[in-house]
């Protein structure tokens, strides 16, 4: 099966990625890639790809590792939503959301003790029939 990743070249403490389309089989290390088509520079924070290229190896079944599937959609090249590259025990967390239902749960604490408070209350009956009605009647 045919994999499109990232293969480490460069210097020590200078890392240099080519985007490659390689057998999964074969390690990063090896020079054996059937397609060179990109490069990435961390450091610089630039990363070249040959959109048309990837467009035809996706087309041809080739699978896309996560790091190099988010290059291509933050290049436009592949529509989709970016995928979570951290490890399953960190996943990503989303503040907004958290803050949310913080909020949610905030109110309904609220509300919960305000419906408390006034069944606690005493109710109010209607006052007791005065003397001058209980005579006249």
């Amino acid at each position: 099966m045919l994999k499109m990743r990232l293969q480490r070249y460069g210097r020590k403490n200078n890392p240099t990625y080519r985007v490659v389309v390689t057998d999964s089989r074969n390690s990063t290390k090896t020079g054996n890639h059937v397609d060179v088509i990109g490069s990435y520079e961390p450091k610089a924070g630039n990363f070249q790809i040959d959109g048309e290229k990837a467009k035809h190896w996706i087309s041809k079944g080739v699978q896309v590792s996560d790091t190099v599937h988010n290059f291509l959609v933050t290049k436009k090249v592949i529509e989709a939503k970016k995928k979570n590259v951290l490890p399953r025990k960190s996943p990503i967390v989303d503040e907004a959301k958290l803050k949310a239902e913080a909020e949610a749960k905030a109110a309904a604490e609220a509300k919960a003790k305000e419906e408390a408070e006034a069944a606690a209350a005493p109710v109010e009956t209607a006052p007791a029939a005065t003397e001058e009605e209980k005579v006249a009647a």
